[in-house]
């Protein structure tokens, strides 16, 4: 049996991912501003000089805790709308289920309100967030709904705005969740939302032949 690597290497190589889940954890709770890098190095169990190893601004953890945290789940569903074969409506039925599991679960909706409530004074929070994530899965759906229409399935219209109906509700049910439901509110049931959006967009998105 071949050894494994020495403990000290394996913790060596373990510490970008703490870092970047305390970096989520503090971002999520205090926002970008009020974010300390000794806050975030105190709770991945660093040093803040052992830190500076690894990212040497709070810009570049905010891009780590983006590629690491969230941006997994934008190329997941990028690779589940590419292999589904069938037409748009089975599309919506996988697409929709899946965008509710995973925004069930997924840090987006903490770090998302973050960005919107502070890209004005940090704009290259907002640029770096548009580009990995917003723009990304605005791409993929449009393509789909490009596709669909090109099969006779889905009614014409900009295939970027259907794209921007598809996934609003879901942006709403989120930032519901961080603004109001720690105040008192009851949250979205996603399943629920993803269930009754699916029926409307079958009544007015999909041409009548593109409905089962």
């Amino acid at each position: 049996m071949q050894p494994g690597p020495p403990k000290f290497q394996r913790r060596k190589d373990d510490r970008p991912g703490e870092i970047v889940a305390a970096a989520l954890a503090v971002f999520s709770e205090k926002g970008f501003a009020a974010a300390r890098l000794d806050e975030i190095a105190r709770r991945a169990g660093v040093s803040k000089g052992a830190l500076y190893l690894y990212y040497e601004t709070k810009e570049d953890i905010f891009h780590a805790v983006v590629k690491t945290a969230v941006a997994p789940d934008v190329e997941m569903v990028k690779a589940r709308l590419e292999a589904f074969p069938g037409p748009a409506a089975g599309l919506l039925e996988v697409f929709l289920p899946t965008i509710a599991s995973i925004l069930s679960v997924s840090p987006v909706a903490s770090i998302g309100k973050m960005v919107i409530s502070e890209g004005r004074n940090f704009p290259e929070l907002a640029r770096y967030w548009h580009d990995e994530l917003v723009a990304p899965m605005i791409g993929i759906v449009s393509g789909m709904i490009k596709r669909a229409q090109e099969r006779g399935e889905v009614r014409a219209g900009d295939a970027k705005l259907f794209a921007i109906e598809i996934v609003s509700p879901f942006l709403m049910a989120l930032l519901w969740r961080e603004t109001f439901v720690p105040i008192g509110a009851q949250p979205f049931d996603l399943n629920a939302l993803a269930a009754q959006h699916l029926s409307v967009l079958k009544g007015g998105m999909l041409t009548p032949g593109g409905v089962p």
